[in-house]
């Protein structure tokens, strides 16, 4: 069996295919490479406005890349409905030998010095991957995402990346398309350049989502 090396697991992500557990407890690894691939338009992004206010008011102390391997195994956790978990240890220190390599981020969200939400995925060029996001308080993990889609266009992205849809991410914006027009996509983003923003320099992360979609 091919051993699976941060190498080839980011080359992988350049032709859209990625790879997943079958348990938390199974170290087996499978790859996918989805017919149908849901895509968050960094220009179409939907903030509600319940939600714009939440951000505003500083509900959650929010960072970035300060706690990767924490977003992690919190995404593991089981939750009502997800006992199981495709994240497991290979993934785990896969994932971590991406994010020591700059490749993979993590977006923290705190309240009174707890971890109560966040996500994390990979950056291959000027393409992002979601892979994976939690919340243990109402509204942490869409703060979290609302930083990170502010994050990324200020940082140059092109794509981003869910897998999967579901009605979650559909309420924000995200589109369903076949592979290979997703592949068309792919290759646009993954030969430019981004850097990914670990701050916003003071900035409001809704008024830059806000001002892109307008901008559209």
């Amino acid at each position: 069996m091919l051993e699976i090396t941060p190498e080839l697991l980011l080359q992988a992500y350049r032709i859209g295919v990625f790879p997943m557990g079958e348990r938390r407890d199974d170290p087996k690894l499978y790859w996918l490479d989805p017919r149908l691939r849901a895509v968050l338009p960094l220009d179409g992004f939907h903030l509600p406005k319940r939600l714009a206010r939440t951000v505003r008011q500083g509900t959650f102390e929010v960072t970035a890349d300060q706690a990767f391997t924490d977003v992690m195994r919190a995404c593991a956790e089981p939750r009502p409905g997800h006992p199981e978990s495709w994240i497991n240890e290979p993934i785990l220190g896969l994932y971590g030998d991406l994010h020591r390599r700059g490749h993979a981020h993590s977006i923290e969200c705190r309240r009174d010095g707890h971890l109560v939400g966040g996500l994390y995925g990979v950056s291959v060029g000027a393409a992002f991957f979601g892979e994976s996001m939690f919340s243990r308080e109402r509204d942490a993990s869409k703060v979290a995402l609302v930083h990170l889609v502010a994050r990324l266009i200020k940082g140059g992205f092109r794509l981003l990346d869910c897998q999967f849809m579901t009605e979650h991410l559909r309420s924000f914006g995200a589109v369903e398309m076949p592979r290979e027009e997703f592949r068309v996509l792919l290759a646009e983003a993954v030969d430019r350049r981004a850097a990914f923003q670990r701050e916003l320099g003071g900035e409001d992360p809704c008024t830059i989502v806000q001002a892109s979609t307008r901008t559209s």
